[in-house]
């Protein structure tokens, strides 16, 4: 039984003028969906692959222009009422952002939002019943009940993004469409999380629309394949035959760039730089701990400790000058936590941090201030370091005024070059837009550009290409490499991408429950893992395989 049939669909967002010709985001698109199968849209950032998804849930604004038709289960969704759209999003087709804070209200705990989604569309349940259900549903995300009354400030991005799939889930909906749904999870709970979804797709005929930048995910978790391309679907079939024989150019040319990350020269594998007696950064014995809030009354009569999370627990490594470190973990782990801690933007509970023999534990928050000149960050949310308020250009060459490196002028014209460096050209169709008016992978070369304004000796990244398509994500480890030799920075990557690990980083750290389980050379992580999780790290990564 086909759920959904999109035909020939074509969407423009209003433009400034009435009078200027439309732009299609997505043009002249047709396509559907049977039950029980699972479609994979690919194509790099800004080719209307979200657009496409949003269309198909009558989530645009109200302005936007739209022609064509799209049906679920032969009827318009385009001809349903408010109340009869009100149902269809969540009972019938459910999305998962790829965002999951434009999904969850910071004011609500995980709890109410799960129990609102419920009684919302089911009122003759009872609380009790609601939380029932919402609790099994949040197990097989793999979220700890003891979270039931946390909040999403709380959470990691990727736990954030396991309660917007539970949200998805909680009303059995027919179709699901998934915009990245795991960009930002760890690979063992993607692998667990696409699991569980590919499962309901055969058990309950549930149909899976899988928006993705990842080839090789695509490759695995679908039974067909869609290639979009400046808003044109340019080819379109089973996911093995796409993979093995693609036709057109552009699909061809996201294979190589997918593989092009995979294929690994061991030569070039080694360290530029020999270990000095004065590293650049030094942590030793590393620890963040939070103490969990409880009652008054509870601590007073029963004497206990407060409960505390050990995000980080003792952690020590060090970086020689050029070198490229990564840390790998699953979501929750305690990487960004470490990251944060390391630019001293939190203060550790104790240990120590150096940068180039600096103590930086014990500065001023004025010293630290004047220090972020040599140490920048490269956040998992691009929108984390991004001024709503300020334009693209005058957003990345804001640190240039901060540290009193650059004059107007010449910060404008350093503004340009790092937009065109981070391929978003022409440079002045970007340098006066707004954050928000660019995609998700525009939007993280973006905060890629203005941490690498200032020139650093040393770039915390954190999921830094976890958002881009796989041609703009080899472009920008290509990138980063190519700045890495010309300045000799020197790279803490974070990610749980560990084909990209495995690419760019000289040496990696595998962390666990907020500990370093196992550190060493790329090659030898990767060849001969010695600890458990290591291990069951490197199974659950997707390759992508094309014969």
């Amino acid at each position: 039984m086909t759920l959904l049939r999109v035909e020939n669909l074509r969407v423009a967002y209003p433009s400034q003028s009435s009078a200027e010709k439309p732009v299609w985001a997505v043009d002249g698109v047709s396509f559907k969906v049977e039950a029980g199968e699972r479609l994979g849209f690919v194509g790099e950032s800004g080719c209307g692959k979200s657009t496409l998804g949003r269309a198909s849930m009558r989530l645009l604004p109200q302005e936007t222009r739209i022609e064509g038709e799209v049906l679920f289960e032969g009827k318009s969704v385009f001809g349903l009422n408010a109340s009869q759209l009100r149902r269809f999003r969540g009972e019938v087709v459910s999305l998962v952002f790829q965002d999951p804070m434009t999904r969850l209200d910071p004011l609500m705990t995980i709890g109410d939002h799960c129990v609102e989604t419920l009684l919302a569309h089911q009122p003759q349940l009872s609380k009790q019943a609601s939380k029932n259900k919402a609790l099994e549903t949040l197990d097989a995300v793999r979220i700890p009940r003891n979270r039931w009354s946390q909040y999403p400030h709380e959470f990691s991005g990727g736990m954030r993004q396991r309660v917007a799939i539970a949200l998805a889930l909680l009303l059995d909906p027919k179709l699901i469409v998934a915009d990245e749904p795991t960009t930002s999870l760890d690979v063992t709970v993607a692998s667990e999380i696409l699991q569980e979804l590919t499962r309901l797709c055969a058990e309950r005929d549930l149909g899976l629309l899988l928006i993705s930048h990842d080839l090789a995910l695509v490759g695995e978790y679908c039974d067909r394949v869609a290639v979009m391309y400046q808003g044109k679907m340019v080819e379109f079939g089973d996911v093995k035959t796409i993979l093995q024989r693609p036709q057109h150019d552009y699909t061809r040319s996201l294979l190589n760039a997918a593989l092009h990350i995979q294929v690994i020269d061991e030569t070039q594998k080694s360290l530029d730089s020999q270990p000095t007696q004065t590293p650049l950064l030094a942590v030793t014995d590393l620890k963040q701990h939070f103490a969990l809030e409880s009652n008054f009354l509870q601590q007073f009569f029963t004497r206990q400790e407060q409960p505390v999370i050990k995000a980080v627990d003792g952690v020590s490594f060090s970086l020689q000058a050029g070198e490229i470190f990564g840390l790998v973990g699953e979501s929750g782990c305690g990487k960004s936590t470490l990251s944060r801690t390391i630019l001293q933007l939190i203060s550790p509970t104790s240990g120590s941090v150096k940068l180039d023999g600096t103590e930086l534990t014990t500065l001023s928050t004025a010293e630290v201030r004047n220090l972020r000149q040599k140490m920048q960050m490269i956040f998992q949310d691009p929108l984390a370091c991004l001024n709503p308020l300020m334009s693209i250009g005058e957003g990345i060459a804001d640190p240039l005024y901060i540290h009193n490196l650059a004059k107007p002028g010449e910060a404008r014209q350093r503004g340009s070059a790092m937009l065109e460096k981070v391929g978003l050209t022409p440079v002045k169709d970007y340098y006066h837009r707004y954050p928000r008016e660019l995609s998700g992978g525009q939007q993280q070369r973006v905060a890629i550009a203005r941490a690498l304004i200032t020139q650093p000796k040393l770039l915390i990244c954190d999921e830094p290409v976890s958002m881009l398509d796989a041609s703009i994500q080899s472009q920008v480890l290509d990138l980063m490499q190519a700045l890495k030799t010309e300045f000799n920075l020197t790279y803490l990557f974070i990610t749980h991408d560990l084909w990209v690990a495995r690419f760019l980083c000289d040496r990696i750290a595998v962390m666990n429950a907020g500990k370093i389980v196992e550190m060493g050379e790329t090659h030898q992580l990767f060849d001969d893992p010695q600890h458990p999780y290591t291990k069951k790290l490197l199974q659950a990564a997707p390759l992508l395989v094309t014969s």
